[in-house]
């Protein structure tokens, strides 16, 4: 029985070593400089929300804050990718809700199809698969694609820029517009 427990507590720090290599590290000032931008943005987006009475708080778009703010340097936050992407996600899910209805099986491939045209057209954002589930989930109509989806990802963008521009100590955002 050690020789097992021995094992597998090798097997365990040796995981942890290839892990400990793999993911990017933060430091703690870049960690709370990073969590007060999607703080901001998530706040102006609520008061905006507020303000114009459009929509603009889905939870997808708390997802694309973790790229934006947390990994900015990932081409999966990129502005194309934020933008397209939840774009794509939202108008993949419009269509499949209005041309085959809702159920698990459309959520899946809402899902499924933002991924495939993600990788096809080279906008592939995770929280688009967000906002395709969201779109099929609640039915929603059309207008969904304007405000939040539009709307809610252009702020976004906006605020990531304006962020890492203004703030000491924010990355660089974008690396590239297209």
């Amino acid at each position: 029985m050690s020789g097992v427990v021995r094992r597998l507590r090798i097997l365990i720090r040796r995981e942890r070593r290839r892990g400990r290599r793999y993911q990017p590290r933060f430091r703690a000032r870049q960690s709370g400089v990073n969590a007060l931008g999607a703080l901001a943005a998530l706040v102006l987006l609520g008061l905006l929300s507020l303000w114009s009475g459009h929509p603009l708080m889905v939870a997808p778009l708390g997802a694309s804050c973790v790229l934006l703010f947390a990994y900015p340097a990932s081409p999966l936050a990129q502005p194309r990718n934020l933008v397209l992407g939840n774009l794509l996600g939202g108008l993949v899910g419009v269509l499949l809700v209005r041309s085959l209805g809702q159920g698990p099986l459309v959520l899946a491939l809402a899902v499924a199809l933002t991924i495939l045209l993600g990788q096809v057209w080279r906008c592939l954002h995770p929280p688009a698969g967000g906002m395709a589930f969201l779109a099929v989930f609640l039915a929603v109509p059309w207008a969904f694609l304007l405000f939040p989806v539009l709307g809610g990802s252009l702020l976004l963008l906006l605020l990531a820029w304006a962020f890492s521009r203004w703030v000491p100590g924010a990355a660089p955002y974008p690396r590239h517009w297209l």
